[in-house]
């Protein structure tokens, strides 16, 4: 199963410009930051909780920010015919 992180991803750039300066901010290494993101690692309760206060975002966008599924293209094909 793969997340869709897109929204997440404009938060990090809206809020610290780029993704490493937010890994930093949250005290992680930037490569494994960017392997979550892809779907590579998985976020910990953990990370999740420090990328939310990183962020000032309380526990209601934990939901849309970490488990919105991706839609894979025949999925979303189908949707319009």
């Amino acid at each position: 199963m793969e997340f869709d992180y897109s929204a997440l991803r404009g938060k990090i750039r809206e809020q610290f410009g780029t993704e490493g300066n937010f890994a930093n901010a949250i005290g992680m290494n930037p490569s494994t930051l960017s392997q979550k993101l892809s779907n590579k690692l998985e976020f910990s309760q953990q990370d999740i909780m420090d990328c939310l206060k990183a962020l000032h975002m309380g526990s209601d966008f934990i939901k849309p920010y970490f488990f919105t599924l991706k839609v894979a293209k025949w999925q979303k094909e189908a949707r319009n015919e």
